[in-house]
């Protein structure tokens, strides 16, 4: 019995409606190693060209539970540069975690895309499974900002049912730089429907990281009376220290010793109170395909302190198969044990000729030119519009990106209070209201700690994280 028209009219209509929210062809994941159980939710993972021989890897969950439609699209990217928005995925906020084996997932109760569909784009190009035709990993701040825009624009091309959905930008540590400067891009773009950006433990300015970072060593017990003395009398006059670029050789010399006791001496930079990983290295160094090694100790006498320390902040030794980058005290070998598999790689549909994936690129840290050493004028210009939520967070015991240096440049940037600094209050798994951190909010934009948090903040403290999360983008006071 042929279907009547009416029938064949609605038929065609759910077909299409189908067709609409299925994807690209070839990019959903039908079966993901490591988990007991597939996710109920549809995640794809493929690739989105850029300039016709830029390849930008992605990973795309979809959005938990019976209402995903109607909630917002996030762009997650971790920072570096030159580090993997993957490990954002694997280790912070994704649905699934990777265990120490390196071959198991487990769900993630305290996943992001219970409240948005997030993509996670491993950017620039070169970093994790991205690659050019060209393999020239050469970029910098405004290049990068460009390729992602573009990259956003071939996403919904490809995924079209997100056209006209509320859009946010989030990201941490050298996202600081990548959020903002696509945020401008984004927001002269109407078919975006940007609502608001948020960054985690950003490096939002040099000269306040760098000034914040040493009062925050000094008064965590870090550095001793003499070491404190010296750097007041040689950085500081008139009641206000430069310790980010003096032209003094003595207080260059002291903040050398700061450097040491900070990335050197076996304390964990992205945490001060958890282990390193590894424990107390020997030293820092890293060695190239000649396997000659250099001494990034050395560098901070030869070139100015605000690009030796924090360029050199990743590179941490391990010399296999040519050059390698790792954060320091981090344990990489999980996820780099999960995403080199085989049918890891076949699930997610990685280019045959794809390089081994690595947390982070040593060819797109090197390369990589920094234009702009502060985010005031991307920010002003985001604020002008009066039409965004603006989120800054910081871990409280991060030396990498410090909450204090963050805190100095919401403040500088001259917006009116709405709320004064004080606590903000999350449920903890007992049922008892605990305090997250604190909270300063001015028209526009806030500033949050998370109490307890390094610069991973989910990874830290993912309750609190998911609740900050969750009131950011379901717009709930803090």
């Amino acid at each position: 019995m042929r279907p009547s028209g009416s029938v064949l009219l609605l038929l065609l209509l759910l077909s299409a409606a189908g067709a609409v929210g299925a994807g690209p062809p070839g990019h959903e994941v039908g079966y993901l190693p490591g988990l007991a159980k597939q996710p109920s939710f549809r995640h794809y993972s493929g690739y989105l060209d850029v300039d016709q021989d830029k390849h930008l890897h992605y990973w795309f969950v979809e959005a938990q539970g019976h209402d995903a439609a109607d909630k917002p699209l996030v762009l997650w990217l971790n920072g570096g540069p030159g580090c993997s928005s993957v490990t954002g995925l694997l280790t912070e906020h994704g649905p699934f975690t990777i265990q120490e084996d390196g071959a198991t997932l487990e769900y993630n109760d305290y996943a992001w895309n219970k409240l948005a569909n997030i993509l996670y784009l491993e950017s620039p190009v070169g970093v994790g499974y991205s690659y050019s035709d060209g393999k020239d990993y050469r970029t910098n701040d405004t290049e990068v900002a460009r390729v992602n825009y573009l990259a956003l624009k071939e996403f919904l091309r490809l995924f079209p049912e997100y056209c006209g959905k509320d859009f946010y930008l989030t990201g941490e540590s050298y996202g600081g730089i990548y959020i903002p400067t696509l945020a401008v891009l984004v927001m002269q773009d109407p078919s975006l429907n940007l609502k608001g950006l948020a960054v985690g433990n950003g490096l939002s300015c040099y000269e306040t990281n760098d000034n914040s970072l040493v009062y925050f060593a000094y008064y965590h017990g870090l550095l001793g009376t003499r070491l404190w003395t010296d750097l007041q009398k040689f950085c500081c006059s008139q009641g206000k220290c430069n310790f980010h670029d003096s032209s003094s050789l003595n207080c260059t010399l002291s903040m050398v010793e700061v450097i040491r006791i900070v990335d050197e001496s076996g304390l964990n930079i992205y945490n001060l109170y958890a282990p390193c990983a590894g424990g107390v290295p020997g030293s820092y160094s890293y060695h190239d395909e000649k396997l000659v090694t250099h001494d990034l100790g050395n560098n901070f006498i030869r070139q100015p302190i605000r690009y030796s320390w924090r360029q050199n902040l990743l590179a941490v030794p391990v010399g296999k198969k040519g050059v390698r980058l790792d954060p320091p005290c981090t344990n990489t070998t999980a996820p780099s044990n999960y995403m080199n598999d085989q049918q890891v790689r076949r699930a997610l549909h990685i280019a045959q000729d794809a390089p081994e994936w690595e947390m982070c690129s040593f060819a797109v840290s090197r390369g990589y030119k920094r234009i702009f050493s502060k985010m005031t004028d991307q920010y002003l210009k985001l604020l002008g519009t009066m039409k965004y939520r603006i989120l800054l967070y910081n871990g409280d015991v991060d030396m990498a990106c410090n909450f204090l240096g963050d805190e100095w440049f919401v403040n500088s940037l001259g917006q009116k209070v709405e709320v004064s600094r004080r606590p903000w209050i999350y449920t903890d798994e007992s049922g008892q209201d605990q305090i997250g951190g604190f909270v300063k909010e001015f028209t526009g934009i806030s500033f949050l700690t998370i109490k307890g948090a390094g610069h991973m903040v989910p990874t830290d403290t993912p309750r609190a994280a998911f609740n900050m999360f969750d009131r950011f983008i379901n717009k709930k006071p803090f």
